[in-house]
């Protein structure tokens, strides 16, 4: 993950979040939480991580900077988010 996720990896996470349609809105709201600030201003004007945080998250937990998440992962970081924002007061 060098450079960010190949396209294979974002289309295998794209359909595995699209499996759990309940997830869709945690999911838009991820993308908008983990968006590095002012992502707006510099290209590729997308909404995405900064490198270096993703980079921290993958070695945390996968052991290595470079590995892309399981799509499996991803839903299940979905769920927890979804579940964590339901205990915020």
């Amino acid at each position: 993950m060098g450079d960010g996720p190949s396209t294979r990896w974002v289309l295998r996470a794209t359909l595995a979040v699209a499996r759990h349609p309940s997830l869709w809105p945690t999911a838009l709201r991820q993308v908008f939480v983990l968006a590095r600030p002012r992502w707006w201003a510099a290209r590729p004007y997308l909404p995405l991580p900064d490198r270096s945080y993703l980079r921290f998250r993958l070695q945390t937990a996968y052991g290595d900077p470079d590995r892309e998440p399981e799509p499996r992962d991803v839903v299940a970081y979905l769920h927890w988010c979804r579940s964590w924002r339901r205990l915020d007061p």
